[in-house]
């Protein structure tokens, strides 16, 4: 397949807070673009080790060929060409007004003007460069200028914003504001009414009025409004959901902020500051990686965060996994759960999971009472089967095996865990083996292309004679269960053990479609 454009990079930062954080922030030229680090989480105890990595911006330089231009400034460089290549990365330096380290009077900062100006930005580099559109990296409260731009500005200029936006990532962005664990909505008002360093922008109130056209500074949401929703009143004005990724931080422990208050008000399901179910869009993109809001075990400067960053913008192939026709044994004194973990050979690191001790397993019921969360009706990606949504990923076939094979391999790691409740609510330890899995295997899948066709092999690990890496897929290619061209679906079947536990129909449905 041919390779995705290169459209120009945009990255907007996050939330810097009081004056002092804001003149620090304005004294790095890449607004933290350009940090890396040299910690890992590995091993059974969780110990750091030492594993560097060169940042985003140095790994899209290296891998992606992209080009980073500043000479004294990437604003004055802007200007002053006629020209430039689309393969460029450009950093929003909204903050730079707000500073008062230039001398002057700073501006205050508002959502609305960076907004803006991120449209003044974009103008340059796409007419100067001659591209489509860009391709917005946020991280945080950067994400919300994003949505801003493209739920707000743009509507009200009467511009369409995929003319002007072709994909958007976010990196731990409180998509549904900030929220705190105990309090009882106390301190959130608090927060939201004195505006202690303008964090009243991550109320309701001021977020209604920052992602709605028209909205005005005495506006306030009606009830159930829901500040994660991208969706649009003119349909011609909605951003594609299936153009967004949100990538979630389930890590709290290594955030640091505050003596680590922060983490400890905004509670454990969290990466920190940014609670797990406001971290994301429904209907968009998602994955979950055990990293913090930010720090040495950050989102940004993780190699997670940059494999799912890398082939969610360049990637040619998406693929995703769902658990389908299961039925779980109905009992009213048990609640099932279902963890997940998805690795790609070659990397170092786990590209997705979902753990019961990061606090986001996934719950499962029948698949015909189950109303998930994950995936909205009338929303891309919506099953009326219902169908439980385990991994969604996108893969590079120039990335392909670093031993030649070339195929694509990944495995998804399932684990299905069942927990005894009593009468009161409580959970039963009586019988309870604890991290003891009722089914747990591996599902060891190999991507590659036949006669300009997606062709996939798999096969389940306890099947499998000797270690996964020299194991070669030597079984037929899975058959194409949909007919519709553009689109590739095979059901693989639950290994027997699992037939009093999921039913006998249980299998894992695998569909990989054409991306860019």
């Amino acid at each position: 397949m041919a390779n995705s454009p290169k459209l120009p990079i945009i990255y907007v930062r996050g939330f810097a807070g009081g004056q002092s954080a804001i003149n620090n922030a304005v004294s790095d030229p890449f607004y933290g673009f350009n940090e890396g680090s040299t910690h890992i989480r590995v091993g059974p105890d969780d110990e750091p080790d030492f594993y560097q990595f060169e940042s985003p911006l140095l790994r899209l330089h290296m891998d992606e060929e992209y080009q980073i231009l500043v000479e004294g400034s990437q604003e004055v460089y802007l200007d002053t060409q006629p020209e430039i290549p689309s393969n460029t990365i450009w950093i929003h330096r909204f903050y730079d007004p707000s500073a008062s380290t230039w001398g002057g009077h700073p501006k205050e900062f508002r959502m609305e003007d960076a907004a803006a100006d991120l449209l003044t930005l974009i103008d340059k580099v796409t007419t100067k460069s001659g591209a489509s559109g860009v391709y917005l990296v946020a991280h945080s409260m950067g994400g919300l200028i994003c949505r801003c731009l493209l739920q707000k500005i743009l509507p009200e200029a009467g511009r369409k914003p995929t003319d002007v936006v072709a994909k958007l990532f976010t990196y731990g962005t409180p998509h549904g504001g900030i929220t705190f664990d105990f309090g009882f909505g106390m301190l959130e008002r608090l927060r939201d009414a004195i505006g202690v360093n303008g964090a009243e922008i991550f109320g309701p109130e001021r977020m209604f009025q920052y992602l709605t056209p028209g909205a005005t500074a005495k506006q306030k949401p009606k009830k159930g409004w829901d500040p994660r929703s991208m969706a649009a009143a003119d349909p011609a004005s909605a951003f594609p959901l299936d153009q967004v990724f949100c990538l979630v931080g389930t890590d709290p422990a290594d955030y640091d902020v505050a003596f680590g208050l922060s983490s400890a008000v905004v509670g454990p399901r969290s990466d920190g500051l940014v609670q797990i179910d406001n971290a994301y869009v429904p209907g968009a993109h998602r994955a979950y990686v055990h990293r913090s809001h930010s720090g040495r075990y950050g989102l940004v400067n993780s190699e997670e965060g940059y494999q799912n960053l890398r082939r969610f913008l360049f990637g040619d192939l998406e693929v995703t996994a769902d658990l389908v026709d299961h039925q779980i044994p109905l009992r009213k004194d048990t609640a099932w759960q279902a963890e997940v973990g998805l690795s790609v050979r070659g990397l170092q690191i786990v590209m997705h999971e979902r753990k019961s001790a990061q606090w986001c397993p996934i719950q499962l019921q029948n698949g015909t009472e189950r109303v998930l969360p994950e995936r909205v009706p009338g929303e891309p990606g919506a099953d009326s089967d219902g169908a439980v949504p385990l991994a969604h990923t996108f893969l590079c076939e120039r990335l392909a095996s670093p031993n030649g094979s070339g195929s694509m391999r990944y495995a998804l790691h399932l684990r299905i865990l069942s927990l005894r409740k009593q009468d009161n609510g409580f959970l039963d330890f009586h019988d309870h083996i604890e991290q003891t899995a009722d089914f747990d295997d591996i599902l060891v899948v190999d991507v590659g292309n036949e006669n300009g066709a997606p062709a996939l092999r798999a096969t389940w690990n306890s099947a499998i004679k000797g270690p996964i890496s020299e194991y070669v897929q030597t079984g037929s290619v899975l058959a194409d269960e949909d007919p519709e061209v553009g689109t590739w679906v095979a059901g693989i079947r639950l290994p027997a053990t699992t037939k009093k536990i999921l039913g006998d129909n249980a299998r894992i449905r695998l569909t990989v479609s054409p991306w860019n």
